[in-house]
């Protein structure tokens, strides 16, 4: 890919949207778990634990995304957070297929959220690149070598 032809790096107010998004879906896990749920593939087992967690981990990935320090690590984490959940995304909409026939407004969400998914990690990508670029020359991102102990 040519850097013509590459996205462009996402500005901080991008991040702080991104971040707000992800709070939001955090928090709706916390408070009404059991419509995320259906999500969880049967063999990971405990659906509740499995929801409770990735709200967590969006919780966390949203407040990385506020202070410019963290930025970059939050945006990563963002972007594989989002490819890790698709599966559970994929699953909730196989689910669909069982039961009435036509469209239902759960079956429009199930399927509908799968392709909103790659725009959701390319944002988060974005982020991370508006992120990278923005830190002045010399200085360390959090975990890079130069960066540890700080």
């Amino acid at each position: 890919m040519t850097s013509s032809s590459r996205p462009r790096p996402a500005s901080p107010a991008s991040a702080a949207v991104l971040g707000a998004v992800l709070a939001l879906s955090g928090v709706l896990h916390l408070v009404v778990p059991r419509v995320y749920e259906p999500l969880i593939p049967r063999p990971l087992g405990s659906p509740r634990a499995w929801v409770l967690g990735s709200g967590a981990a969006e919780l966390a990935c949203a407040a990385a995304l506020v202070p410019a320090r963290t930025r970059h690590a939050g945006a990563l984490a963002s972007a594989a957070l989002l490819v890790a959940v698709f599966p559970g995304n994929v699953t909730m909409a196989l689910r669909t297929r069982r039961g009435a026939p036509g469209l239902t407004a759960r079956r429009v969400v199930a399927w509908g959220r799968l392709p909103l998914q790659v725009p959701l990690v390319g944002w988060a990508l974005a982020v991370a690149r508006g992120a990278r670029d923005a830190t002045p020359a010399g200085a360390a991102m959090p975990g890079s070598a130069t960066g540890a102990g700080r």
